[in-house]
């Protein structure tokens, strides 16, 4: 019997400590704290920290894990249920438009990215919401998915922008 061992690299340990810490916080912080104007701009900061320091791929992995998780766990009021995947895709779009734009401007890259999270979110919630719910629980699902999510990416943009600065990854 031949034992293989697998050798991380300190160059390959960085990004995946990174990967692993970023993602951790995303995960069990709604786990822990119920609330969500605190949890939704921690969790949107650390969907752009994710894109400044590991790219794309990462940042969509931990934009997309911590919906499920919540689901899952049923930290999510059922009600959402339906909604989860739009928001995995809100993240995900967020995600791309602030990593194609952040370093050449990361205001514009946040505002942008931010403002199409927003729309795809509430016209999503506007169109899917209606169908699957009824009225009365359709306007409060409907309330949650729309300028609350502009506030929590905003916030959770300037969140970044602080961190990102105190880290010297932007000037």
């Amino acid at each position: 019997m031949y034992l293989k061992s697998l050798t991380i690299t300190k160059a390959q340990a960085l990004p995946l400590t990174k990967f692993i810490v970023l993602l951790s916080v995303a995960t069990l912080l709604p786990a822990f704290i119920h609330l969500q104007y605190i949890t939704g701009p921690i969790v949107n900061a650390i969907l752009f920290i994710s894109a400044a320091l590991l790219g794309v791929e990462a940042a969509i992995l931990i934009g997309l894990i911590p919906s499920l998780v919540a689901l899952s766990m049923g930290l999510l009021p059922a009600v959402l249920a339906p909604m989860v995947p739009f928001i995995m895709v809100s993240n995900t779009i967020m995600i791309i438009i602030f990593a194609y734009f952040w370093q050449k401007n990361f205001w514009s890259g946040m505002i942008m990215a931010s403002l199409l999270k927003f729309a795809f979110l509430f016209s999503a919630s506007s169109l899917v919401i209606n169908l699957l719910l009824k009225k009365e629980i359709a306007a409060q699902v409907a309330a949650m998915m729309s300028w609350p999510q502009l506030l929590t990416a905003l916030t959770g943009g300037l969140i970044a922008l602080a961190f990102l600065k105190g880290i010297k990854k932007i000037s």
